[in-house]
Parts: C-alpha cells; structure tokens; sequence
C-alpha cells in the first residue's frame, strides 16, 4: 500500500513563508504525477500545484509566482514552498500520487494557518 506523509505545516503570519514536504513510500517517479491540493473550510478540494513524470509544472492561478513545486528523487519527497502566504491559503494541505489510468493515493493532510 503506497503511503503518502506531510510535513511542514503550521501558524504562520501573513507574508511568511512554509516549505511543506511529502515522503512516499515508493520511487516517486512510479507515478505519472504528484500533486499538492488544498481543502479551506466549506470549500471543495482544489489543486494548488503539480510535477509531471517529465517535470512539467502546473499551478492554480491563486498562488501563481509564490508557491513553487520541486522534487528530491533520492529521498522519495516533493516540496511545495509557500511564500507570501496570504490568509486565504488557509487550508488543509494534501499530497496526492497519480499513476498512469487514474489510481490516485493521497495523504492524511498537514493544517496551513495563515493570520493577518
């Protein structure tokens, strides 16, 4: 069974920055894509940021130029650095793992506070 475990997360104020870490417990690169999405209160899942096999990068338009994805291939780990974190980033903060055909694996999640 894959495992999927966040790190990183915590109070921070508005402006700061967090570096959220992901350890799988396989060879990432297993897997077509890895994702970082996010769940506010009241609010659907949504993706903030996603690597390809390929290295190919996606972002929500919402952290575009402050949230950057990256990748430790030895250490089975993808970052996700938040800067200028802003009070609406507020949310759970989930790892997802993507196989090729739409298997997805995800993580039990790591709690970002952003106070103004």
């Amino acid at each position: 069974q894959v495992q999927l475990v966040e790190s990183g997360g915590g109070l921070v104020q508005a402006g700061g920055s967090l570096r959220l870490s992901c350890v799988v417990s396989e060879n990432i690169f297993s897997f077509n894509a890895m994702g970082w999405y996010r769940q506010a209160p009241g609010k659907q899942r949504e993706l903030v940021a996603a690597i390809t096999r390929s290295g190919i990068t996606n972002f929500a338009d919402s952290v575009k130029g402050r949230f950057t994805i990256s990748r430790a291939s030895a250490k089975n780990t993808v970052y996700l650095q938040m800067n200028s974190l802003k009070p609406e980033d507020t949310a759970v903060y989930y790892c997802n793992a993507q196989r090729t055909g739409g298997l997805q694996y995800w993580g039990q999640g790591t709690q970002v506070t952003v106070s103004s």
